[in-house]
């Protein structure tokens, strides 16, 4: 029996995506604690503070991209991405051995065929390929983020960054990489997620 904030309208909120997102949840929920991909102090809002809060990033995501996600981890917002968004392609990217199985046995249970994993750094991919869109969530400061994730960017290319209430900051202490990066412009959106009761901050970044 979970004991976490699952919306009671989860069905009607999240349409067909509902089935693999509560599949997911209820896997972080037996097993996330235990093998190191979520505190304990999260799973009482698992939903709200992590699934529901990496969908905000989905109004961003322009339609059949591919895209990476650096450092997976538990699958935030990379899983979430994939889930939701069964028209974009997903390459999670995860360096750690333990998480990369994890994902590998999340994308099986949820029968996600638009995912591709990638057990390696997001720098080793440099000059490997490169997509359309970057996302990333608790990864890094923006003025570390900027230069791993520009380079596997097509010009054009948007990095779509969750982040905290120090976005702003983060903003004006990465313009200087801005300008090494070829970044041509950053907006910062605050975004009302349905099921949630704080706003999320959520960074775009295009590559010229």
């Amino acid at each position: 029996m979970r004991n976490d904030d699952t919306p009671a309208n989860g069905p009607e909120l999240l349409g067909d995506s509902w089935t693999k997102l509560d599949a997911y949840a209820q896997m972080l929920w037996d097993e996330g604690e235990e093998r190191g991909l979520i505190g304990p102090r999260e799973l009482p809002r698992l939903w709200s503070r992590h699934i529901l809060n990496s969908m905000a990033i989905n109004e961003f995501i322009p339609r059949r991209a591919v895209t990476i996600d650096i450092g997976s981890g538990s699958g935030l917002p990379g899983i979430v991405l994939a889930a939701t968004r069964p028209d974009v392609h997903v390459h999670l990217v995860e360096s750690m051995e333990r998480r990369v199985f994890w994902l590998d046995e999340v994308t099986e249970a949820l029968e996600l065929s638009n995912v591709t994993i990638h057990r390696n750094r997001i720098q080793d991919l440099h000059g490997e390929f490169q997509v359309q869109v970057v996302t990333a969530r608790a990864v890094a400061a923006l003025k570390k983020l900027v230069p791993m994730a520009f380079p596997v960017l097509k010009s054009g290319g948007f990095l779509v960054a969750l982040k905290g209430e120090r976005a702003d900051a983060e903003i004006d202490d990465a313009r200087p990489t801005f300008k090494k990066n070829k970044v041509a412009w950053v907006d910062m959106h605050v975004v009302d997620v349905p099921g949630t009761s704080e706003a999320t901050r959520v960074v775009v970044a295009q590559k010229k």
